[in-house]
């Protein structure tokens, strides 16, 4: 199963993680994702009918920009 993972930019409260986590499991094809408050690290596990830039381009869409 693939996993992605990147930095996510922006995230200073519970409503910052849950807007966030929405956008990611608004997705298909999402199987289990985690992101970290403190430090803003997401990773994704998602079959491969779902790539990267879809899940990248999500949570930017939410108003949370990806920094790598």
């Amino acid at each position: 199963m693939p996993t992605t993972e990147f930095t996510i930019d922006g995230i200073h409260t519970d409503d910052d993680l849950r807007n966030v986590m929405n956008a990611i499991q608004d997705l298909p094809c999402i199987e289990h994702s985690e992101v970290s408050l403190d430090t803003g690290a997401a990773r994704i596990e998602h079959t491969a009918m779902l790539d990267e830039g879809d899940i990248r381009a999500a949570v930017e869409a939410a108003g949370y920009p990806v920094v790598d």
